[in-house]
């Protein structure tokens, strides 16, 4: 058995303060020498960054809707074995999952899927005795949809006294331990704005944030009992080690083939959104992954045959985006040579001829796409959905799928209509993307492990671009 000692902070509802605990948490572990692995439920891009902060490793988004329970469980014991303590954060409130009615995909999802005993974390403040109806509430749910997974109470945004109070009444009438609580802590809350929390490296003094933080738990949270509740969490067997059928064929066929592409990928302050385990997969598969800034570099890096435009936040770097002329040009050739790329969301406004910035201003972009990105002041789409295409030829082939996500401010003149987006729920479809044989251009975050031969019909693009025996020189910035 492969031994993942493991829990789940959840929430009722979004705003608990579920991110700044488990930043916390994973701090006061790392110190205590237990070189803790932490995940995100959900598809959320942010929090991760901030539990990388903590631990110096990639955290990794589980997701019940991009994967199933198969790969969903590997990837977890890809990256939990070997840890002390795994810590995986919930998203939204504990039961909320697909279109806001059913549990599928939530936090509860999750916990079910990857034998998970949970925590839950309750906002206490300005609450008391009525905490405790709160918590037998959502335990009573439980039992109505099956295994019961939570197994503890942390009480946050409350005062010793407070605490001291609830805690024997919790536990005898709810018969759930308390496992401590969170006083009020102004100096170590993080910001948010339109697409959610600031990034880590917006928080000049987050590690010093972090460890006070850690300070205040190991006084008032019971460490070691949470310690001991993640170490009793079932082992996975052997199998759990074995990739999915569709991810191995893929693998296989990338080693068979020798595949060995650089692909430049856009990393900075604008665009900072990736899924860890899709680099991962590229990487796998044999991709050189090469980071330049489109910020900061005026080139490509050399030798790269692919392109990766992430999302993240150009619309607040417009004007420094636009007056890098030099690389802009540079990436409009390279698109027009047919160099393949995958832009998202973020990535994909920067393709466009303009794009406007927080203040509606238009600013003239790389023009691979015609039209302008712009701002509508409101989420434009939001929520998961499914891609497919009745066209062969668009590295996503006709009667397959690929799972994605959009969370977005901005809209676009021209989305493009080569896929067709379907919500989980059935109710509403639309079409996007702009989709060539060797590239995808289009507002959805794309997650490749809900079909791994789309990524490797990529990086096979990639090779067979690098192979060509003439192409324009269009890069140039040497390996760091």
């Amino acid at each position: 058995m492969i031994s993942l000692p493991r829990v789940m902070l959840a929430a009722p509802a979004s705003g608990s303060g579920k991110t700044t605990l488990v930043c916390g948490l994973l701090q006061a572990f790392q110190e205590m020498g237990l070189n803790p692995a932490a995940f995100k439920c959900g598809p959320d891009f942010i929090d991760p960054m901030f539990h990388e902060k903590v631990i110096g490793t990639p955290s990794r988004n589980l997701d019940p809707f991009f994967t199933d329970r198969q790969t969903t469980r590997y990837l977890f014991a890809s990256h939990g074995e070997g840890r002390g303590i795994s810590i995986l954060e919930g998203v939204m409130g504990y039961f909320d999952g697909l279109g806001g009615s059913t549990w599928k995909a939530s936090s509860y999802d999750l916990a079910c899927m990857t034998d998970t005993p949970v925590l839950l974390v309750l906002n206490a403040r300005g609450m008391s005795l009525s905490v405790l109806p709160w918590i037998l509430g959502l335990m009573e749910y439980q039992k109505k949809l099956g295994p019961e997974k939570i197994r503890g109470v942390i009480l946050n945004q409350t005062t010793k006294m407070t605490y001291q109070t609830l805690k024997p009444l919790i536990e005898e009438q709810a018969g759930v331990k308390v496992y401590g609580y969170v006083p009020a802590l102004k100096d170590c809350r993080i910001e948010s704005r339109h697409l959610g929390l600031i990034t880590p490296g917006e928080i000049t003094d987050l590690r010093e944030k972090l460890s006070r933080l850690a300070d205040v738990l190991r006084e008032t949270v019971d460490l070691e009992g949470i310690l001991a509740l993640a170490k009793e969490a079932t082992g996975y067997g052997e199998e759990e080690r074995i990739p999915p059928r569709a991810a191995a064929a893929a693998l296989q066929e990338a080693k068979e083939r020798l595949l060995v592409p650089k692909i430049a990928v856009a990393r900075d302050e604008a665009f900072c959104f990736y899924y860890a385990d899709n680099l991962e997969l590229l990487e796998r598969m044999g991709a050189r992954l090469l980071p330049f800034s489109p910020l900061r570099d005026e080139t490509l890096p050399e030798g790269c045959s692919g392109l990766l435009l992430g999302g993240g936040y150009p619309e607040l770097y417009t004007g420094r985006l636009s007056e890098n002329r030099t690389l802009l040009e540079t990436i409009r050739k390279a698109l027009l040579s047919g160099m393949p790329c995958l832009a998202e969301c973020g990535g994909f406004m920067y393709l466009h001829e303009e794009m406007e910035d927080m203040e509606g201003r238009a600013h003239a972009m790389a023009g691979a796409v015609k039209g302008k990105a712009f701002g509508t002041g409101r989420l434009s789409r939001f929520g998961y959905l499914t891609l497919e295409t009745e066209k062969s030829g668009r590295l996503l082939e006709p009667g397959e799928t690929i799972r994605a996500h959009e969370f977005h401010y901005f809209d676009s003149e021209n989305p493009g209509e080569d896929y067709q987006a379907k919500k989980p729920t059935g109710r509403r479809s639309w079409r996007c993307v702009h989709a060539k044989r060797a590239s995808a251009w289009g507002y959805p975050h794309l997650y490749y492990w809900s079909n791994p031969s789309f990524a490797l019909r990529f990086l096979r693009e990639a090779q067979s671009y690098a192979e060509k025996a003439v192409r324009p020189q269009i890069t140039g910035r040497k390996e760091e």
